[in-house]
């Protein structure tokens, strides 16, 4: 037996982050950015939960696989993900899409995405990967996904969401054994087999995955080779290990992060504009489902230099005012009422407009008695003085985009051909 080593499994680990994705169902939203750099929270980003679970479990080698409009994901990781030290053995770096295999080739597939960096994993010199998608919103520690992995002996081991039946049919479902193992792998299947001694709920990958290196670099190696392969996980490798190999399964609910607060494990894809909106108002209720103030497990991020959020006016019917609402730094409420609303960093408000369960991306004008209600404000939009959003159906649609849950997006684009056509 050669040396053992006394550290953690997390330190011999890397978190590979797969950012490249555009995030179409985000529409306007994804125009200028990859989904993993939409802005969430007030603060942050949605790469910045999966990030901030690899930092708070004790990884502290990670890289961010970008492909998509990645310039505004690159210079946020840049200036918000700076603090490692190589000489402590922390890397964060920043692997986008480039010629290094092949002139021709992007990331052809998730899959392809680790194995063109083979050589960049190797010189981490790391035991096990964790393979994350970079555009969820949930809290986990994935120490305890590593050992769970290790204590199995596992080829992979999936995380799980436990999710409803009913619900199943979205996603790729695990069928298992009442060990765990992972006995089939059905992408939304059209009857979800149910977990054992659980009728009524399914297993649905989460897209996050622990391998041990050696055998997943053996593994890419093989699948680049293969001409029928798409060269994806969820497609290729996963279904390959489970027929072949030992597949674990892992709970969500295992290793989920809870404050106290939190009444059950939360996590959110954000990949519509109907569940961005949901999710990011939702953090206004009394006691949000999501705990974003637990200092014991702090989602990281880059945080500019702002002033403190200002509200001023006291008038009968210009009132600076914010009830059950976010205010980012930065902010100024200027005899406006706001209600329900999240206003991100540097949102100027002015007098006598009304936001009503509105997510205002960071540095948006909203002009005098504006009345905007369930909207979606992109980054730095100016609203004009007097327009009403959130009324009219018809109206909301002929300009700007307006979801069939009734959301309405707004961008500046949109704005700019409104104003166009009405002279």
């Amino acid at each position: 037996m050669g040396p053992q080593r006394n550290v953690r499994l997390s330190n011999r680990a890397m978190a590979f982050v797969l950012a490249g994705g555009r995030g179409s169902r985000l529409k306007e939203l994804t125009d200028r950015r990859a989904k993993p750099a939409v802005y969430f929270g007030g603060k942050t980003r949605i790469i910045d939960f999966a990030l901030s679970n690899a930092l708070n479990s004790g990884i502290r080698k990670m890289a961010v696989a970008t492909q998509y409009k990645a310039h505004s994901l690159i210079r946020h990781c840049q200036r918000g993900w700076n603090f490692f030290r190589a000489e402590r053995n922390e890397y964060l770096d920043i692997l986008p899409a480039s010629q290094r295999v092949d002139e021709s080739m992007w990331y052809l597939g998730t899959a392809d995405a680790v194995r063109q960096n083979i050589d960049i994993v190797d010189s981490y010199d790391i035991d096990y990967i964790v393979v994350l998608a970079g555009d969820h919103i949930y809290k986990m520690d994935y120490e305890k996904m590593i050992a769970q992995h290790v204590e199995a002996g596992a080829d992979v081991t999936i995380g799980c969401l436990t999710v409803p039946r009913t619900e199943a049919r979205a996603f790729g479902v695990m069928h298992v054994n009442d060990e765990m193992q992972v006995t089939d792998f059905l992408e939304k299947p059209s009857d979800p087999p149910a977990i054992p001694g659980d009728p009524k709920h399914a297993l649905a990958s989460m897209g996050i995955y622990v391998f041990d290196w050696a055998f997943l670099r053996q593994l890419l190696l093989e699948d680049a080779e293969n001409r029928e392969s798409s060269h994806d996980f969820g497609h290729d490798l996963i279904p390959h290990i489970v027929k072949n190999g030992k597949a674990m399964a892992h709970r969500f609910a295992d290793s989920c992060v809870m404050s106290g607060l939190e009444k059950a494990p939360y996590w959110r894809d954000v990949g519509t504009i109907d569940a961005f909106h949901a999710a990011n108002i939702d953090l206004t209720d009394f006691t949000p489902e999501l705990d974003i103030y637990d200092t014991d497990w702090p989602i990281w991020t880059y945080s500019e230099l702002t002033p403190p959020a200002k509200f001023i006016h006291d008038e009968t019917d210009r009132r600076g005012s914010a009830v059950s609402s976010m205010v980012a730094g930065g902010c100024i409420v200027s005899g406006a009422e706001i209600r329900n609303s999240l206003l991100f960093t540097g949102v100027h408000a002015h007098s006598y407009s009304l936001m009503h369960e509105v997510v205002a991306l960071p540095h948006c004008d909203v002009g005098e008695k504006a009345e905007l209600k369930k909207c979606v404000l992109d980054r730095g939009v100016r609203i004009p003085e007097g327009l009403i959003v959130g009324e009219d159906p018809e109206e909301d649609a002929k300009w700007f985009r307006r979801t069939d849950g009734g959301i309405v997006l707004i961008t500046q684009d949109m704005l700019d051909a409104r104003a166009a056509k009405l002279g």
